[in-house]
């Protein structure tokens, strides 16, 4: 099974080291900002959602710049054919937690409603957290999905967040018809 993902949160939230450490299990501290679009791809093994056997999945995680400006220039291109949203905020600044908001409803301007998982990264930096589960669990609410408190650096939460949504979205496309799609 072929699904896109998109990562949507503010610039410097973590979003393509949560990309690098689920893909290449690696993490690098400096910062570069990603300019444009950056596709990769990963495949995960999964039980098949309703018995019989193992399901593939073919990953193809899209990264975008944080910047809204960017967003709303090529949302359209951007979030068509996506399948999930990975909403990505930094536990060290409550505001990241708070635009979320405009980042999913520009996803589901285009792709309808979709599965979503929430990250909150930067758990390493647990003595500069602004919010905690209480907040997490505010947000994620009013979207009926699951979050992670991740560290992208440690690797902390990472793979199970990624294979969350993976294990959802593939609930979600078998139980609907493909004329559905």
């Amino acid at each position: 099974m072929k699904m896109k993902i998109c990562l949507v949160g503010e610039a410097a939230v973590g979003k393509t080291s949560l990309i690098r450490r689920f893909v290449l299990d690696d993490f690098d501290d400096k910062y570069i900002q990603t300019l444009g679009t950056k596709v990769s791809k990963k495949e995960l093994t999964m039980t098949h959602p309703f018995g019989g056997g193992e399901l593939k999945i073919d990953m193809t995680i899209w990264d975008i710049m944080g910047q809204k400006g960017f967003r709303e220039l090529l949302k359209e291109a951007y979030f068509y054919g996506a399948k999930g949203i990975i909403a990505v905020c930094d536990v060290t600044r409550k505001s990241t937690l708070d635009d979320l908001d405009d980042w999913i409803e520009g996803v589901y301007s285009v792709t309808g409603k979709v599965p979503i998982q929430f990250l909150a990264n930067k758990v390493d930096l647990k003595d500069k957290a602004e919010f905690g589960e209480t907040e997490m669990l505010q947000a994620t609410r009013a979207y009926d999905s699951p979050s992670a408190f991740t560290s992208a650096k440690t690797g902390e939460s990472v793979e199970p967040g990624f294979q969350s949504l993976a294990e959802r979205v593939a609930k979600e496309r078998l139980t609907k018809s493909p004329s559905d799609e």
